[in-house]
């Protein structure tokens, strides 16, 4: 058995079928198919159900996945471990939420690929709730994700606080009287996880409004376009929303602190390996709470917006 064959196994567990597992790959469909053929005549076993809409796993490949996911990671942290600690290789992936990636990471990304060219390192962004599954399944090494999070597996650094605000397009200058139902109202929103989104949902529920109607977005700028259309209002950080391209055309509204505030962490499973680049990534990320000034402009704007009582 080789740790290729379970690599292929399981991006095509996760991918549902050998097609989109090649996209994944970047290997040929033929190559994915003998792959999990050999792999299934030296197990004895079917891992997967074939049928005209993709591949499911079976019994025997659903007990297979958690082995096989342990087995990659190991043979990941080895690469890693044995290699030079002054100068780190292997691969690192991280995973972020899109605000964070857009607005904190850029500095981080580039100080770390600098410093440690030898590591590859990859990013994806998600919803806070699909990243930390991702995390604790071994997909990815740590993310960026909105707190509080509370599992035993996890190591959570907070890494930043973040001022939420609500946005609006400029014909709204009293968000009470569409909080009252005064006005219609529809929540621009990312697709079911993201945390800004339960935060939002969670602060109409604090003051009995009635559910919105939710327009999901598979972008920030295309929601703030769109709020800023006057379609409806959002819930993001204020650092976002002023570095929108559509900020000058948006009326943003101030919340009370113990509304506004939410932690952004750093995770990543509890029974890792430290690596000497997990190492030298965690050492970068503690340098985000350290940028002064940016936090001092959303300071200095979340004092100039209107409050909401």
């Amino acid at each position: 058995m080789e740790v290729a064959d379970l690599s292929f196994f399981l991006a095509v567990a996760r991918a549902g079928g050998v097609t989109r597992a090649s996209k994944e790959l970047l290997t040929v469909q033929s190559n994915i198919s003998s792959r999990i053929r050999a792999l299934e005549g030296e197990l004895g076993v079917e891992l997967f159900r074939r049928h005209a809409r993709g591949m499911n796993l079976t019994h025997a490949g659903e007990l297979l996945v958690p082995y096989a996911e342990r087995v990659t990671q190991l043979i990941r942290e080895v690469t890693q471990i044995v290699g030079d600690e002054a100068n780190p290789l292997g691969r690192l992936n991280i995973g972020s939420m899109e605000s964070t990636a857009g607005l904190r990471l850029p500095k981080v990304l580039s100080a770390f690929s600098a410093e440690c060219p030898r590591v590859e390192l990859s990013l994806v962004t998600d919803t806070t709730e699909a990243l930390i599954a991702k995390v604790l399944d071994h997909r990815l090494d740590g993310a960026f994700v909105c707190g509080p999070v509370g599992h035993p597996d996890l190591v959570c650094d907070e890494v930043f606080v973040e001022q939420l605000v609500v946005a609006s397009g400029p014909q709204v200058d009293d968000l009470e009287a569409v909080f009252a139902g005064q006005m219609p109202l529809k929540a621009l929103v990312l697709r079911a996880g993201c945390a800004y989104r339960t935060r939002l949902e969670w602060i109409l529920d604090q003051r009995d409004v009635p559910g919105p109607e939710i327009l999901e977005f598979a972008s920030l700028e295309g929601i703030l376009g769109c709020v800023a259309a006057g379609m409806g209002i959002t819930l993001l950080p204020i650092g976002v929303v002023m570095a929108s391209q559509a900020a000058s055309m948006l009326n943003v509204h101030r919340l009370p602190e113990a509304q506004a505030r939410v932690q952004t962490l750093f995770i990543r499973r509890a029974d890792a390996t430290m690596t000497p680049a997990m190492t030298r990534f965690v050492a970068h990320t503690r340098e985000l709470d350290q940028q002064e000034p940016q936090c001092a402009l959303e300071h200095n704007t979340i004092e100039n917006l209107r409050r909401i009582s």
